[in-house]
Formats: structure tokens, sequence, C-alpha cells
């Protein structure tokens, strides 16, 4: 069945444009945009026609960090792939890049299997993964070149988490020298975790156990040591490097200094980093623990430096690092011991809000909006131009979005699989009124109609965005 869509009226923002046009869907991709008014736009028709009037008409979002389903800590992040996609669908985003996790001992055959089966059928929005390599070894490393034949073309790898996900300098190096050849991005979570365990049992040692001290034994230099010591292990293999949630400004020191001397090296952050601080983690009686994740907050002198490095391209991208867990249950099993938190925020359904404000704010403009959480994240994990704008022959991922309409961010409204917002009561302006992935409805003036099993898997070619 052939089907069209007319959205009339409209401003459309894209990462390199920002014009009045209508656009034209047919049969899930976008066939054309005319400027608004024109004959060639006033004589299209179509099944459905949607007036975007004083809206802005922009490329769904894509998170290329989510964490749905995610087992860390003895439990599992609180959303399914089911209910993470519906809730990132309500918050503008189309497109999702999870984590397929390597366990130690087994292949990336078997991880990539098992989130596979997890997704398949289950979710309302397009979706595809990057691989967390947790044992380098002969074997996993030729596995890597027939992933990235087969479009999963990005790997991540641990400086943290001894004994669970964590890589030596030696395993790191194998793997980002493999990839050098097979084209593949190794993605970083970069902070001095054989260091970091040392302080946390000294802190635990001294009765220091509230979550507070979570950010205080993660220190800002162990971040920036582990990321100059990832950019220059990079260099010596020859290949590119992404490093996932930045939050120190020393961090960013390392990135901005690397990127002069023209390496491919490129930084992401999270909007836990750029609206939120180690003031949250202070929060009395346990509450802090609602805010524990790794990076962790950064005291909010760090906040100015990031909104820069967004603002310089010293960072290209925001994501969420979307990993929740519950406060009942499951952050409460650190009670008495903060190490025992589970890492992880709830965000994937706040993101393009929380950016929007920041438009609204002065910290970005328009277009390095739709950049830095469409159309760069899709060019740097080889989406693009499939996602990540509008022009001909994109899919209809497709976001009307009201620029004036004011909301309060809350549990209470959100529809994260999780019983509190890391971002409670804070008021917002900007908000999703419809949805289309792939030209079929998915929120529909604030109705959600999307379907579980929608949502396609998504190979992905390799990095696009390399000097």
């Amino acid at each position: 069945m052939s089907s069209r869509t007319v959205i009339r009226g409209g401003l459309v923002v894209t990462a390199s444009d920002e014009t009045h046009a209508d656009v034209l869907i047919e049969d899930g991709r976008v066939a054309a945009l005319a400027a608004s008014g024109t004959p060639a736009a006033a004589a299209w028709t179509g099944d459905r026609v949607i007036d975007a009037t004083g809206k802005y008409v922009i490329p769904g979002g894509v998170d290329v960090h989510t964490h749905m389903e995610l087992p860390f800590g003895g439990t599992f992040a609180s959303d399914t792939f089911e209910t993470g996609t519906r809730a990132a669908a309500w918050g503008g985003t189309t497109t999702i890049v999870d984590f397929a996790v390597q366990s130690v001992g087994r292949s990336l055959r078997e991880g990539l299997d098992a989130w596979h089966a997890k997704a398949e059928g289950n979710c309302a929005i397009d979706y595809g993964f990057h691989m967390i390599v947790s044992d380098v070894n002969q074997e996993t490393l030729k596995e890597m070149d027939l992933l990235v034949e087969e479009g999963v073309t990005s790997f991540k790898q641990f400086m943290a988490y001894p004994g669970v996900f964590y890589s030596d300098d030696g395993q790191i190096l194998r793997a980002m020298q493999r990839s050098a050849e097979n084209g593949g991005l190794i993605m970083m979570h970069a902070e001095n975790g054989i260091a970091i365990d040392v302080l946390v049992e000294q802190a635990l040692a001294r009765g220091e156990t509230d979550p507070r001290y979570h950010g205080e034994v993660r220190k800002a230099l162990l971040e920036a040591e582990a990321t100059h010591r990832a950019i220059r292990l990079a260099q010596v293999a020859g290949a590119p490097l992404y490093v996932v949630h930045v939050s120190a400004m020393e961090a960013v020191a390392e990135l901005a200094r690397a990127r002069d001397e023209g390496l491919n090296v490129f930084g992401e952050t999270c909007p836990q980093y750029l609206f939120l601080s180690t003031d949250n983690l202070a929060e009395p009686d346990f509450e802090g623990a609602k805010y524990v994740c790794s990076t962790p907050l950064r005291p909010r002198e760090h906040q100015a430096r990031l909104w820069r490095g967004l603002r310089t391209n010293d960072l290209q991208v925001v994501s969420t690092d979307h990993c929740p867990f519950c406060f009942t249950g499951q952050k409460e099993l650190g009670r008495g011991d903060f190490s025992k938190i589970p890492n992880g925020l709830p965000g994937v359904e706040n993101r393009m809000d929380l950016l929007h404000q920041a438009v609204v704010d002065g910290h970005l403009s328009r277009r390095r909006w739709i950049e830095i959480a469409c159309a760069t994240p899709a060019r740097m994990f080889g989406l693009y131009p499939k996602k990540g704008t509008l022009a001909p022959g994109a899919d209809a991922d497709v976001v009307i979005y009201d620029p004036h309409a004011e909301q309060v961010l809350s549990a209470e409204t959100h529809h994260m699989n999780v019983d509190y917002s890391a971002y409670e009561g804070r008021r917002v302006t900007g908000r999703v009124e419809t949805v289309l992935s792939r030209g079929e409805l998915v929120i529909d003036q604030r109705e959600y109609t999307g379907r579980a099993g929608h949502g396609a898997y998504t190979p992905r070619s390799t990095c696009q965005y390399l000097t």
C-alpha cells in the first residue's frame, strides 16, 4: 500500500539549514521539500496532511548511547526495549543504538545474538547495536571484522570496572589496531578503574558510605588521565577514538588538544553533566543515589566548559547513556555502601527537550541542537543520510516540535519505566507534538499510536565523520 503524507507550514530545521518549507513523505521516506506557499508545495496531496504552522519540523533524534535491559550490579536496567523505545519516541528520538554485551569467556556473536533476541519485535523505533568487548583475544579480534561487515561497526571498551568490563592497555591497543584495519570505531569509557577501586576501598574504610562519595572517589583527574591514555593508544594504533560520557573539564581539555593536533578523536557528553551536578549527589536521605552514574556528576563549574565544548565542536554529540534503575529496590541496594548503587540514570525521553531548553537559554543555536542530537550521531555511527536529516531519500523520521509549549519534567508524566525523574520539577520550554518513524505515526498530537515491532534493526556503515 502506497502512502503519502504532507507536512505543511512548519520551520524545517536541520544541521545545515532553517527554512519555512512543506515536506512530502512517500512510502516511508522523504520525497521532497518545497518552500511553503509555492505552487509546487501547494500542488501536493496526501492521505494525511499535518499542519505544522508555528512549529518546528525536525529530524527524529538519534541517541547512540542507551542501555536497555542491561545487567549491572546484580540487577537489570528497568527499561525493556519495548518501554524504552516507546519513551524515546515520546521524547522525539526515532533511532537508538544500544550496547550488546560480550561476557568474559564467551564470543561476540553470542552476546550480539542475545541482544537481538531482546530487541526483535519489541521496539517502537529503529535501532542498531554497538558491541561491548569485554574479553580481547585472537578469536574476538577476528569476530570484530565479521561484525563490521554486517553493520555492527563500533566497539566499546572500558578502562573502568575491573573484574566486569575492564580491558588493560594491551587489550585496548590490540582492539584499536584491529579497528584501524577494519574501519570500526572504538568507543571508550575513560576512567582509571584500577585507581578508583583503591579510592573506593579507602573511602568505605573511613565510613564514607553516602552517595556523594561516589562522585568524590571517581576523580576528574582520573577521567582526564584515562582520556589522555586512550587518545595516545589510539594514536599509536592509527585508529579513530570516540570517548563516551565526557563529564570533566580536564577531559575536554585532553580532547581539544588531540583535535588541535589533527587526530580523529571525538567526544560525547550527556544531559546529566550539562544540567545536574554533585549538588544532586549530596541530596539527603539517600536521595543522592538517584544520581549515581559513571562517569559521575561533577561540580557545577564543569558545566560551562562542556557547553563551550559543544559550541566549539571539541564535543560532537549529546547522547543519554540511558540506563535506568528504580530508586525502590534497585538504587537502594547501595544503602550503607555507595559502591553497590547501580550506576545509571534515566534520560532517553528528556534529551531533545533539555537541549531545546539550551537553545532557549542561549547555550546553543537551533541548528547546533539538531547537529549534536541528530545529524552528527548519525554520521559518527554510519546512519547518515538515512537518519539524522530531512532530505529527499532519507527515512521519514520526523518530529513536529512545539517550541512554545511549556512542560514540567516529572516521574508522574514521563513514560520511562522508572520510579523517579532525574529532572523532577524542572520547567522547560518546548515539547514534542507529533512523531513519525519511517512515515508511520508513533506520536500523534500527544497520543501514542506506535506499536512494539514497528522499529526495525538498522545495520550501519563505518564512521562518516573522519577528517
